[in-house]
């Protein structure tokens, strides 16, 4: 079993600042790719950014072109975190924001996504 945990999220003023986290635990023998997706009423999920060592993802650092520039993500190998730092926040980045991980279990051949519970994040004066 895995879990992820998410912290942050919350109501902030456009132009404003947020940090999202995420916590991956459990039975875990490697981590391909960590990161970031949101979903705003009526529109589908989409990446927001994502780190990926390749090994069945694209490797390297993602970011949707709508968030480069403001967002930035970050992982902590040895703690198996992931964050968001947002910057420049717009009220368009308004949405429900899902931690995203690729693992690989204990006794397991395969690599499996894992989602988190999702964290809102409002942007509104």
């Amino acid at each position: 079993q895995v879990q992820l945990v998410e912290s942050g999220g919350g109501l902030v003023q456009p132009g404003g600042s947020l940090r999202l986290s995420c916590a991956a635990s459990g039975s875990i023998l490697s981590i391909d790719a960590m990161g970031w997706y949101r979903q705003a009423p009526g529109k589908q999920r989409e990446l927001v950014a994502r780190i990926s060592s390749g090994a069945v993802t694209t490797y390297g650092t993602t970011y949707a072109d709508s968030v480069k520039g403001r967002f930035t993500i970050s992982r902590d190998i040895a703690k198996n975190t992931v964050s968001l730092e947002m910057n420049s926040l717009k009220p368009e980045d308004t949405a429900v924001y899902y931690c995203n991980v690729v693992i690989r279990s204990y006794g397991s051949s395969m690599y499996k996504a894992y989602w988190g519970q999702g964290t809102q994040v409002t942007v509104s004066s």
